[in-house]
């Protein structure tokens, strides 16, 4: 499991400026090194940067051209949705790059000189990795961080859904769950999310985009979108913490229904008992909750969900 240290180093300068430049960026990552790399997927990879002043950490994601979504559109999302973001359980956005420069590149055998956007993402830099670097991993995580981690996750979903212009986060899984130095969870990686306007509950979409496993039915097969496809989401994601089991681990199959009836049908009280075998009673009763709850949020219908 990942540990970190320094606590002092972690958290970025309120100071630092909101847009930077490309080249303190490369600067900070080593030009983007591969040494310096902590993560990545569809939309970019992630960079540790190490500002030489002081040796603060932050987390660089540099967005890349063949991503699902165009990269203006993912840099848009990440920045004006949660920019001006506040809280405990949500990632914090302290700057970003949106620099267009001339490079030479190669063109139909020959190279030409170019516009190049380069499009970055500065975040706090959280040491402990994500979440599905942490879950399945040895040795398991305790019960009590578990309960925490779900908790937090609950309430950085309900602010971000409660916003006066609410915030549909749409990729909800372990990869996109940060974790601090001491272990309180993040919700991150806005790329794919949705805002709603004022009185505006649905919307639909014909770009079906997301994760496999982690998306909605009615998200999957009609395009619908609303607050109830993050809470489908969450539901897999306390299943998932609950019982230490990896959901889709088949990264063809698009539906979670195997894993949610295989949870349905084996975690009975008994099998929660001998799994965790050390939990007094009432841990043994927030075990069980949270699976019930997660089988809630994890609903077919939409209607009958949390």
């Amino acid at each position: 499991m990942a540990t970190g240290s320094n606590s002092q180093e972690i958290r970025p300068s309120p100071e630092l400026p909101k847009q930077l430049p490309f080249d303190f960026l490369k600067k900070i990552t080593n030009d983007f090194s591969a040494e310096r790399k902590i993560g990545g997927g569809p939309f970019g990879n992630v960079y540790k940067g190490v500002v030489p002043d002081d040796g603060r950490l932050l987390a660089v994601k540099k967005l890349q051209e063949n991503a699902p979504m165009p990269p203006d559109k993912t840099f848009n999302n990440e920045v004006q949705n949660i920019m001006a973001l506040k809280h405990e359980n949500v990632v914090e956005l302290v700057g970003f790059c949106w620099e267009t420069q001339k490079k030479l590149v190669q063109f139909d055998g020959r190279y030409i000189q170019a516009d190049i956007t380069e499009s970055v993402l500065c975040y706090e830099y959280l040491p402990n990795g994500s979440l599905q670097q942490n879950l399945f991993a040895e040795p398991a995580i305790d019960w009590s961080t578990r309960f925490k981690i779900i908790k937090g996750i609950c309430q950085g979903l309900l602010f971000l859904h409660k916003l006066d212009i609410p915030i549909i986060h749409m990729d909800l899984k372990p990869e996109n769950i940060l974790l601090d130095e001491n272990m309180v969870p993040k919700i991150a990686d806005f790329g794919l999310s949705r805002v709603f306007g004022q009185e505006q509950t649905r919307l639909y979409t014909q770009t079906v985009v997301g994760s496999y496993g982690y998306m909605a039915p009615e998200y999957l097969y009609r395009g619908e979108i609303s607050t109830q496809s993050d809470i489908y989401s969450l539901g897999l994601l306390i299943l998932e913490i609950s019982i230490g089991e990896q959901n889709c681990k088949d990264k063809n199959q698009p539906s979670a229904r195997n894993f949610i009836d295989k949870v349905r049908e084996e975690w009975t009280l008994e099998h929660i008992a001998s799994k965790y075998a050390s939990l007094d009673t009432e841990g043994l009763h927030q075990v069980k909750i949270c699976i019930e709850l997660g089988l809630k949020c994890a609903e077919i219908d939409r209607r009958v969900r949390p």
